[in-house]
This record gives structure tokens, C-alpha cells and sequence, in this order.
């Protein structure tokens, strides 16, 4: 016991400031590749013989089976919210790690529907308990330069593991045993142990040690953050004063109760609530998910039907968009959150009607330059949601909350996102049989809302620290620069409207 306690609660943090930025960025990176391989096995999997056979799949087992990831994720908003605050942000992560190998292996080995369901609802609680421990922890710990790149990488990352997986699943198509869809299974589990081989080098949140009354190590955690270890450096000093002079206004006499309270009645804080939840909802009601999970059944529609060409097609598009989330990461910080959130959706409100016209016109026709036109329209509409949603899903919203809301905000965005991704995940498939081309044009008018909410209510965080942030979103004039200072005001100015 002691061994593991070293190993992982004390850990063996590099020497260098420098490196051990890497390694929590490469930290970063790895969180949500599970997500980003659940997403295209799933894809993959309705899409090969073997796995169809074997469950003997109808429209409703696809779409349980699919959203089943979604069902775990839920109880992870729900029940596990605190415990990151109770035990700690890095702790969190390692369980989120084991949780989620768990049910990998029983996955891989499920001898029917049922038990392949229950092992996907506990990978979903893995995951998703991962998807919230890892943002606090990132947004808490890096340096202001590396905070926005870490953040956006965990939900770049999604199309790494989206990519590996449509790679895997290409690969044992030809397999006429289980092991066509087991070995894809199996390989899930890859970057949970590759996150548990690198979380003994990483140290534990300076902001929750300070909140727990661990103020020695907290200076040390941001020593080695910012100059190699040097505890006595003002740097350290000051950016320790910063933070313990805002946990005691933000936590004193707070409960978990009073904070939700104040969510839904204190002006501020259900401003900052309320920017978090739109991230949660429009992440997953853009249209993506009909791509991420049913690229298949699109393809279908779109006369591409040919099984081999579709999962050809899956690999080609998650490398694509890869490349653009990683475009839209490099953006974040000269672009700015809200600017890159409004150039995102308003391409892909575009696309995703167009997707829906081609899909109407050339579906049931032989026009091969029109069913090129309608995968081009895909792709497009895949990649504008990748260049600003992509990168944003784990940037702003912990960015926006404040350090009594943080784990609570998160645990609730983790709800929401997972609630709205099931419906979505759940509804896609039945929709897509049911009116086909027009589940684009509902969702394209939806798109259009999105775009406009982004336009008059966002507030715009690039730059500033997040004692700066929370300064700009209570309304308070700071020392920031132009652009931030008219963020200022556009809080101000919405406080007296609400």
C-alpha cells in the first residue's frame, strides 16, 4: 500500500519546469481518446457483418447499444460531482482510469446483448468521470500559455482515438470470428493504462491543496510549474498569494448546497451556469453525433453503401478532422473563445443544410458526382464543428466557473452533455429511418439558434488568468487589455438585463 501510495500520490515530478508542462499536456491528450474511440468503434462496429450477427441487431439494439456509453456517463454527473473535491483532482483520474479498464475486459469478453451493454455503461462511467476530473485538473494546474492548448487537446484527442479505432475495425473486417469486433473492444483499453503509466509524474492540483489547507506543497506544485522548483521565487510567491487570497472569498462557509442554491439564484453565478450549459447542450446537438456514431446509415442515405468504402471513408474523415481540430487548438488564443464558437457554427449551419438538400436530391439516383458532392458536404460540415466545438467542449466551461463551482459546474456538465448526447445518440438512428434527409434540416435550424445565442451572450475569456475571469465575470474592473475590458463591460451589461 505504501508502494502505490508513493507511486501515485507522491510521484516522481520532473525536475523541469519545462518537462513537466509536457507531460501534463501529454496528460491532457490522452483523457479523452477512450470517448474518441468509444465514438468510431461504435461506428465501425454497426458496420461490420461479424458484430451484427452475433447480437443480431435491429434499429433499437443499435441505438441501446450506441447510446449505452451515454447511460454511464449520466451516473457520473449525478453521483460523482464531489469527489473530485473530496479526494482530489489526480486520485480522480486514476479511478476514472481503472473504472473504465473494468469494463473494457468485460466487454471484450460479453457472451450476449446484456452483458455487452453493462460493460459499455461502465466504460461510460469511466470515461465520463474522466471527462470531468481531467479538465478541473488541467484548468487548475497549467500556466495561463498552456492552459488553453491542454484543454482543447483533450477534446482534439477524441478524433486520435476515433482514428485508431476506425483503423482497428478496418482491420479485422475480414475476421469471421467474434475476435472482429472483441479485438477492437480490447484495444479500448490502451490509453487508460497509457494515462495510469503517466499520472505518477504529474503533482496534484495547487488550487485543491490550498483548498484543503496544504499550503506547503501548493507552493511546491507551482514552483515546479513555473521555475523548476524554486519554492522562495517571487513569481511563486505571488501567484500563491493570487490564489489563496481567492479561495478565501470563494470557499468560506461554503456547502455543496449552498453553491447549487446560488447556480440558479445569484446573478453571476447563473451566468457562469449558464455558459456552461450551453457548451454542454450545443457540443452535442449540433449534428455531430449523427457523423461521429451513424456515419453508416448517413452513408447509406447518401447511396454510398458499399461496407468496405464506408469504413475507408471513417478513417479518412476522423484524420481530417484531426487536422482541424488541431488548426482550431493553435487558434484558440489569438482567434478568442467566443469569435472561434460563431465562425464554427456558422460554417457548419451551413453544411449541415446543404448535407440535407444532397442527401434529398442524389440519395436515390445514380449521379455519382452528386453522392461525391453529399460525402464532400460530410466532411465539411464534420470539419467546421472540429475547428471551434472540438477544442471548446473543455476549454471554456471550466474556464467560466469559479473555484466553489468548478467540481459541482463540472459534474452538471457532465450531466447535461451526456443527457443531450443521449437523446441525440438514441433518437439519431430512429430519426434517420423515420424522415431521413429532413433530420438535417431540423437540426440545421437548431444550428442557427446556437449561432445566435453565442453572438449575444458569450463572454470572451482569452488571455486571463482565472482569478481574472472570475474577476470579469462578477463585473469587476481588472487589469487586462483591451479586448478583455470589453468583456467587462458585456457582463456588466447583462447583469442589469437579467
Amino acid at each position: 500500500m505504501r508502494l502505490f501510495s508513493t507511486f501515485y500520490k507522491e510521484g516522481f515530478v520532473p525536475k523541469s519546469s519545462k518537462i513537466l508542462v509536457a507531460v501534463i499536456v501529454l496528460c491532457s491528450s490522452v483523457t479523452s481518446t477512450t470517448m474518441g474511440y468509444d465514438g468510431s468503434l461504435m461506428n465501425g462496429l454497426n458496420i461490420l457483418p461479424s458484430y451484427n450477427e452475433y447480437f443480431q441487431l435491429t434499429t433499437s439494439k443499435t441505438a441501446l447499444s450506441t447510446a449505452s456509453t451515454w447511460i454511464g456517463n449520466l451516473v457520473v454527473g449525478v453521483l460523482f460531482a464531489k469527489l473530485p473535491d473530496w479526494i482530489g483532482r489526480k486520485p480522480s483520474m486514476l479511478c476514472a482510469s481503472l473504472i473504465t479498464l473494468v469494463g473494457v475486459v468485460l466487454g471484450t469478453a460479453a457472451q450476449g446483448f446484456g452483458m455487452f451493454v453493462a460493460s459499455r455503461i461502465i466504460v461510460g462511467i469511466g470515461a465520463g468521470f474522466s471527462s470531468m476530473a481531467g479538465p478541473i485538473y488541467f484548468a487548475e494546474t497549467l500556466p495561463i500559455k498552456w492552459r488553453g492548448i491542454a484543454l482543447c487537446l483533450i477534446f482534439d484527442f477524441w478524433y486520435v482515438g476515433g482514428l485508431v479505432a476506425s483503423g482497428v475495425t478496418y482491420g479485422t473486417q475480414g475476421m469471421t470470428s467474434t475476435w472482429a469486433w472483441r479485438i477492437p473492444n480490447l484495444l479500448q483499453g490502451f490509453f487508460s493504462l497509457v494515462l495510469l503509466f503517466l499520472l505518477p509524474f504529474i503533482p496534484e492540483s495547487p488550487r485543491w491543496l490550498a483548498s484543503v489547507n496544504r499550503h506547503d506543497e501548493c507552493r511546491k506544485v507551482l514552483a515546479q510549474m513555473y521555475t523548476d522548483g524554486a519554492v522562495e521565487d517571487v513569481k511563486v510567491q505571488m501567484e500563491y498569494q493570487t490564489i489563496t487570497d481567492s479561495l478565501n472569498q470563494a470557499i468560506e462557509n461554503e456547502s455543496p448546497w449552498k453553491v447549487m442554491g446560488d447556480m440558479a439564484k445569484k446573478p453571476t453565478d447563473r451566468k457562469r451556469t449558464l455558459l456552461m450549459l450551453s457548451v454542454a447542450v450545443f457540443s452535442m446537438w449540433s449534428g455531430n453525433n449523427i457523423v461521429s456514431f451513424y456515419l453508416g446509415s448517413m452513408l447509406d442515405q447518401a447511396n454510398v453503401t458499399d461496407k468496405t468504402t464506408q469504413l475507408q471513408i471513417n478513417i479518412i474523415l476522423n484524420s481530417f478532422c484531426l487536422v482541424i481540430a488541431l488548426i482550431g487548438t493553435a487558434s484558440v488564443d489569438y482567434i478568442g473563445r467566443k469569435r472561434l464558437a460563431l465562425w464554427s457554427s456558422g460554417f457548419m449551419t451551413i453544411f449541415l443544410f446543404l448535407v440535407g438538400a444532397f442527401t434529398k436530391l442524389y440519395s436515390s439516383t445514380e449521379n455519382t458526382s452528386g453522392v461525391y458532392a453529399t460525402v464532400a458536404m460530410i466532411f465539411l460540415f464534420q470539419g467546421s464543428y472540429s475547428f471551434g466545438w472540438t477544442p471548446l467542449s473543455m476549454l471554456y466551461p471550466p474556464e467560466v466557473l469559479s473555484f466553489r463551482m468548478r467540481s459541482i459546474g463540472m459534474g452538471m456538465y457532465t450531466f447535461v452533455v451526456q443527457a443531450a448526447g443521449l437523446v441525440t445518440v438514441y433518437a439519431f438512428p430512429i430519426a434517420l429511418d423515420k424522415i431521413g434527409w429532413k433530420t438535417y434540416m431540423i437540426n440545421g435550424v437548431w444550428d442557427v439558434f446556437q449561432f445566435v445565442f453565442v453572438l449575444l451572450y458569450w463572454v470572451e475569456t482569452k488571455g486571463m488568468s482565472l482569478e481574472e475571469i472570475d474577476a470579469v465575470l462578477d463585473g469587476i474592473p481588472v487589469t487586462v487589455g483591451i479586448e478583455d475590458e470589453k468583456a467587462v463591460q458585456e457582463v456588466v451589461t447583462s447583469k442589469e438585463l437579467m
